[in-house]
């Protein structure tokens, strides 16, 4: 599969004036609490209201959604209120219901996108389809996976597809829910530059007072949309509470959110722009002589160890070097996250290096 100008036509026949924007509830309770949400947000600029049917929990003995009946009522609030419905699929028996009660938007989830199987189960079952169908990353950072779960779709001659960043699963313990990883989206981006991009703040941030700045964020790197949880009594949603928003602050969000310009043409712009972008060329070749000398360091500390018949962790060590590195780090404006992340990747090619040497 390659680029195609083409993907992006579904997106461009809404003629929006702003972002994509896809909202509604995370579970769909009760056909009034589904209608009142959608009718709250008909005069805003949601153009499709989600709402899940079918929700594949964590663990067994929680809400796992309401059924198919809810489907008809996702059929009542397209009626009413003229927006376009959607809901997630996970089987090729939730695809034949949502196409039978006419659902228009069908997206896979997480944690469905992780399995080929049921990413191709689905893409048999919606072969030739002229449904819009979206494609959540997989809970694991693996961007193969997610391409693969594309080209599936893509080879099953549906023509309406798009893609669903919705943060990452992480053992790291993070203000996140699903830590956003957002180089693997823009790496997506870069490999398929036309295919529609859009955020779930939602599940990134699994709680509602972050949602504006991840949302600002993805506009910033240019997503083409967000699909973003809300309910009219969010603390007693009965899946998700503390992610979702009530549609009044969906509104207000909308609205307090800033669109940037991709480029513009303004000489001194583009001028002042190179220089910063020669200055950090210069800063990111200096990172790299920094990081090849402390290889060759490191690689010199494995000559000793392998000498001595040390082991390659030195957890005492390894701990004081985050410590000191966290502290370091706060003192120059960098976040313990992102120091964390840099030193633990250093670290991992610190002991591939070591490691081959007493293997040598």
């Amino acid at each position: 599969m390659k680029n195609n100008k083409k993907l992006r036509t579904w997106l461009d026949d809404f003629n929006l004036s702003h972002p994509l924007v896809i909202a509604g509830p995370c579970s769909a309770e009760t056909e009034k609490q589904v209608l009142s949400i959608a009718h709250d947000l008909k005069d805003s600029d949601v153009s499709i209201f989600r709402a899940g049917i079918w929700k594949p929990r964590t663990r067994p003995g929680m809400f796992e959604g309401v059924g198919a009946i809810g489907l008809k009522w996702l059929k009542k609030v397209k009626e009413e209120t003229g927006l376009l419905t959607t809901t997630e699929v996970a089987n090729s028996n939730h695809v034949k219901l949502a196409l039978e009660n006419d659902i228009d938007v069908l997206w896979i989830g997480a944690r469905s996108t992780v399995s080929p199987f049921i990413v191709q189960e689905i893409a048999d079952a919606l072969k030739g389809t002229d449904k819009i169908v979206l494609l959540k990353n997989p809970v694991n950072p693996d961007l193969s996976l997610w391409y693969g779960g594309i080209e599936r779709l893509y080879s099953a001659n549906i023509k309406k597809i798009g893609v669903i960043h919705r943060g990452f699963s992480s053992y790291s313990k993070s203000k996140y829910r699903n830590n956003p990883e957002w180089q693997i989206a823009i790496e997506l981006q870069n490999r398929f530059p036309d295919l529609p991009l859009i955020c779930d703040p939602s599940h990134i941030c699994g709680r509602r007072d972050l949602i504006h700045d991840v949302s600002q964020k993805a506009l910033d790197l240019n997503f083409d949309g967000l699909m973003i949880e809300s309910h009219i009594d969010p603390d007693n949603a009965w899946s998700d509470a503390a992610q979702q928003i009530t549609p009044a602050e969906l509104i207000q969000l909308m609205k307090e959110l800033k669109i940037r310009k991709q480029s513009v043409n303004q000489e001194d712009y583009l001028k002042n722009l190179e220089k910063l972008r020669t200055k950090i060329d210069s800063a990111d070749n200096d990172i790299l002589d920094i990081l090849g000398k402390r290889m060759k360091i490191s690689d010199d500390i494995g000559k000793l160890k392998k000498k001595e018949n040390v082991a390659i962790l030195q957890s005492k060590r390894w701990n004081e070097i985050l410590g000191k590195m966290i502290l370091e780090g706060k003192e120059r404006g960098l976040s313990e996250e992102f120091v964390l992340k840099i030193f633990k990747a250093i670290h991992q090619e610190s002991i591939n290096h070591q490691e081959k040497i007493l293997k040598g």
